[in-house]
């Protein structure tokens, strides 16, 4: 695709009438024109979707699904209907937010379609008419004005003044100059193709005609189209739940048939096979963590809910916990660190009242009415006081030569009183030449500050002046000489004031910031070099270096530097993807240039005003374009993220250990060690209050680095506190089995329980408990209420005749309530020697972050 442009550059108007077979004068036959579109297809970017069907029935896909699937059955199979019907509306609500998600995102396609306009000037049988541009075709005569969208990707063979709006491709916000001439090398990057209209872009002033060379999917629109919608990303929730699955499904499987097995063969004839296959049911259900779907949902829901009042609004609820594993953020330097308008800077020149006056007057009568899309006069007219702005609409016009690409300049005559003035404004380089008069200023000197202001990353705009008597006829374009120099003005689109203490929270919480701009290296430098990314302002790699790389090259760039210009999205693209090999990348953009990387990107973020494809391919919408509100989601992600890992440490650490003394024990008991109906119920009040660890605070120590799914870690920590539970288990069990069967089921069903219930309290941080952060109030309550049923149950009429419970003597109830006391002791030993051991630089590091207002 790019080759096709990138070729035409340099082609004369005759090797491109030769190489596309036209007429340079009538356009191509109505004949050639409609056998063209059946060869080559309609100018559209229509891409294939996935229907919804399939993207509905692809959210059951899933270990974790088929796990919850499972456990569903097996509950319906115990007579548990209220826990199989609970177990089935998770999978069911689970599988709507998946399809939600994915639905959204293949709207993508359709969203691109707006960028192609619905009609185009042709000619056409050597006569200029209106077609639908989905009917234009390679070889077909573009006619351009200014307001008007480009329709396909163009070669321009006639200009007049043409400048041209590129910000959608290239995230450049001033306009380029487009030229006819032929360039005198290829050239590969967009920013550079002076001679070539791109599909979507709008003229902004002038006139142009150009020949078809690409429409549909080959523009340059269509592979940012291409790029966008075959994209696809798999965010690092689900890649953690589905580890986590796989890891329970195995142990569960491997345990119980060892545990069906010993049974069998150390009873013998004596073992009671719908007893016991009940029983490992039970044991089944009991360890599977049905409640993560609701903590989960709970826990990114409350998280979302708590963003979007800070101005973050999530489009998927699984990108909270992605937004808080980001390790790298990449973002356009325009909106986000500056605040994406030009303003005047300085002013140069011995009479600065004079230099200003001339340089207001020089933009065209639209201007002064706020209508100019020219960025310069808009900073113009901002930066003059009203009465100054009153009377320069007083002003005659007399004529005006509008910016030409060859000249870089534009002129214009007015006349006040009897005094006609001709001031010229422009390129610096173009201006100066063309200045007799220098009013006592040294070209040195001015050359210098030229220099100066360009290694700031400043645009600057020389004007100068030449005056006749009013009744002196004035040829534009032969009176520009022996001007008199002005001056100069420079423009800057300054810093945000909130960008350096964003950059350094983000620094705070192990984020790296890299700038990834269409502007220009000096530009994109400059500001870098303010907000303290980089130590030298040249530390900055552009797009076209970057492509000429080797790939071992490419990834050593991508890690090594911050700032990367004059990017393509192809460009932005590869970067994004080559840091996500190793990282966890976060990007921030708002046009069709950035849709790509937006969808290749962990966490794609885009601004409410983005364009309609830039949101769509956006994981998260900010109400407020600013770093600070993103440093704050990513605080926020990493807070939900760390209470999900709490609940699932805490399930496996408990479950299992229970499990495995369960299963132990039923090898040495004539009867069951619980009946399946108390182990289902144990497993409901422990699950009880682990809702509540969505409410849960969060220690600092959880939030200062990214963190991300460790099953390996998850695994161990729950082995190591899975032994304790275990062990402490066997105590109830070695306790209490000369116990009747019935008493030692109850005593043992309120000690597993209890356990459960102290052991949250010690899991929930890696701190010792009382220099951690107090528990939500959710959370107590929930576990008051939970521990006060099981304590209440046993003595009940419902405890003694449904749950066979058989109450115990107040001796023992205390017994049960020490063992557990001594069981949390324990636990913290245990857990800060384990922490201490394996995150010895987990220190608690305060950091005070709060969201932009």
């Amino acid at each position: 695709m790019q080759n096709q442009w990138s070729s035409c550059t340099v082609a004369s108007p005759a090797d491109l009438v030769k190489r596309f077979e036209f007429n340079s004068e009538k356009g191509l036959s109505s004949e050639e024109a409609a056998h063209r579109l059946l060869v080559h297809g309609e100018n559209s970017l229509e891409t294939k979707g996935t229907p919804g069907y399939r993207i509905f029935f692809r959210q059951f896909q899933s270990a974790f699904i088929y796990l919850l699937v499972g456990a569903g059955i097996l509950a319906f199979l115990l007579g548990e209907a209220i826990d199989g019907t609970l177990i089935f509306l998770f999978v069911l609500i689970n599988a709507l937010l998946g399809f939600f998600q994915e639905y959204h995102s293949e709207k993508t396609a359709r969203l691109l379609k707006k960028f192609v306009v619905q009609h185009a000037r042709v000619i056409r049988d050597g006569k200029e008419f209106l077609v639908k541009s989905a009917e234009l075709v390679p070889g077909d005569l573009v006619v351009v004005r200014a307001g008007s969208k480009i329709p396909a990707d163009l070669r321009f063979l006639q200009d007049h003044s043409l400048m041209v709006d590129e910000s959608l491709l290239t995230g450049e916000s001033v306009s380029v100059s487009k030229s006819s001439r032929s360039l005198y090398a290829q050239v590969s990057e967009t920013h550079q193709a002076a001679n070539i209209g791109f599909a979507g872009t709008t003229v902004v002033s002038g006139k142009g005609i150009g020949v078809v060379i690409s429409t549909g999917r080959q523009t340059a629109m269509g592979e940012v189209a291409h790029l966008t919608v075959s994209t696809e990303r798999r965010s690092g929730f689900e890649k953690g739940v589905g580890l986590f699955s796989r890891f329970v499904l195995r142990v569960v499987v491997v345990t119980l048939a060892l545990v069906i097995i010993a049974n069998v063969l150390i009873k013998g004839e004596g073992a009671q096979w719908g007893e016991l296959v009940i029983f490992a049911i039970a044991l089944a259900v009991s360890v599977i963590p049905e409640a993560l779907p609701l903590v989960t949902t709970f826990s990114l829901s409350r998280g979302a809910l708590r963003l979007a009042k800070n101005k973050v609004v999530l489009k998927r609820l699984t990108a909270i916990e992605d937004l808080g594993s980001i390790e790298i953020l990449c973002t356009d330097k325009t909106g986000t660190l500056t605040e994406n308008a030009l303003t005047v800077h300085s002013l140069f020149g011995p009479r600065q009242e004079t230099l200003f006056a001339a340089c207001c007057a020089a933009p065209s009568a639209d201007a002064h009415e706020q209508h100019s899309i020219n960025a310069f006069d808009i900073a113009l007219m901002n930066y003059l006081p009203s009465p100054e702005r009153a009377r320069l609409k007083k002003i005659k016009r007399i004529n005006e030569y509008p910016f030409d690409p060859d000249r870089r300049r534009n002129s214009v005559l007015i006349q006040e009183g009897r005094t006609r003035t001709l001031i010229v404004r422009g390129a610096p380089e173009a201006i100066l030449d063309l200045c007799k008069d220098f009013s006592g200023v040294s070209r040195p000197d001015i050359h210098k500050a030229i220099r100066e202001e360009g290694r700031a990353g400043r645009r600057v705009l020389a004007i100068a002046k030449r005056t006749f008597p009013g009744t002196k006829s004035v040829t534009l374009k032969e009176e520009e000489k022996n001007l008199s120099y002005l001056g100069m003005v420079s423009f800057v689109d300054p810093l945000k004031k909130t960008s350096l203490k964003a950059i350094q929270d983000a620094r705070n919480l192990g984020v790296a910031i890299k700038i990834i701009t269409g502007d220009s290296k000096e530009v994109a430098g400059a500001i870098a070099f303010q907000a303290g990314l980089i130590s030298s302002p040249t530390d900055v790699v552009s797009g076209e270096e970057f492509s000429h790389l080797s790939p071992e090259e490419q990834h050593a760039t991508v890690e090594a530097h911050a700032v990367f210009a004059r990017v393509s999205p192809q460009q932005k693209f590869s970067i994004i993807h080559l840091l996500r090999e190793k990282h966890a990348v976060g990007y921030l953009g708002d046009g069709v240039n950035d849709a790509p990387a937006l969808k290749v990107a962990n966490v794609g973020i885009a601004v409410n005003d983005a364009v309609d494809i830039a949101r769509e391919a956006a994981d998260i919408i900010l109400l407020q374009k600013s770093l600070s509100v993103i440093i704050y989601g990513i605080r926020e992600g990493r807070e939900v993220f760390a209470n999900t890992v709490k609940y699932i440490r805490a399930t496996l650490s408990s479950n299992f250990g229970n499990f495995y003394a369960v299963s132990f024990a039923s090898l040495l008991l004539p009867g069951l060690p619980m009946l399946p109906i108390q182990i289902l119920l144990l497993n409901l009040l422990s699950d009880f209050p682990m809702m509540a660890v969505a409410t849960d605070t969060v220690d600092e120590t959880e939030v200062i680095k990214p963190r991300f799914y460790d099953m390996k870690e998850i695994a161990l920590v729950a082995t190591v506190l899975g032994v304790v539970s275990t062990l402490f288990d066997f105590l109830y069990f070695g306790l209490f089995r000369s116990f009747p069967l019935a008493e030692l089921q109850t005593n043992w069903f309120m000690g597993s329980v209890l356990t459960e219930l102290v052991f949250l309290f010690s899991i929930r941080t890696k701190l010792p408990f009382y220099k951690s952060r107090l528990p939500s109030k959710t959370l107590l309550v929930l576990t008051g209420a939970a521990a006060l049923a099981t304590i209440i149950l046993p003595y009940t009429a419902f405890g003694q005749n449904a749950l066979k419970f058989v109450p115990p003597s107040g001796s023992i109830l205390m017994l049960i309530l020490l063992i557990a006391a001594i069981y949390f002791v324990v636990t913290e030993i245990v857990k800060n020697m384990y922490y201490s051991s394996h995150e010895p630089h987990a220190k608690i590091a305060l950091t005070s972050l709060s969201p932009a207002r």
